[in-house]
């Protein structure tokens, strides 16, 4: 397997495919002169996509980078590093 492909990259994939689709539509509702709200909603649609993407490609890393320096250690020693991955959830 390569190390730059983690378990998540195909979802991923996908829900960056579904964002392009609905940001051609928000440039086609543009160019068609949409009413503002309609434009803003499927905006704010693209955008969650795109963030919630990029979220789970960051956890995807962590966790697969992070448990393959780290290996296996003691329950203490652990402590940190599973704060850590858990701290960042809130980013």
């Amino acid at each position: 397997m390569n190390s730059h492909v983690h378990a998540h990259h195909a979802d991923i994939a996908k829900r960056l495919k579904r964002a392009e689709g609905h940001l051609r539509k928000v440039i086609a509702m543009i160019e068609q002169e949409q009413p503002c709200l309609d434009i803003v909603q499927q905006l704010h649609a693209v955008e969650k996509a795109i963030g919630q993407a990029k979220k789970t490609l960051i956890q995807d890393h962590l966790d697969h980078c992070l448990e393959a320096t780290v290996g296996d250690v003691g329950a203490e020693q652990r402590r940190p590093i599973d704060e850590f991955k858990q701290i960042t959830k809130y980013l």
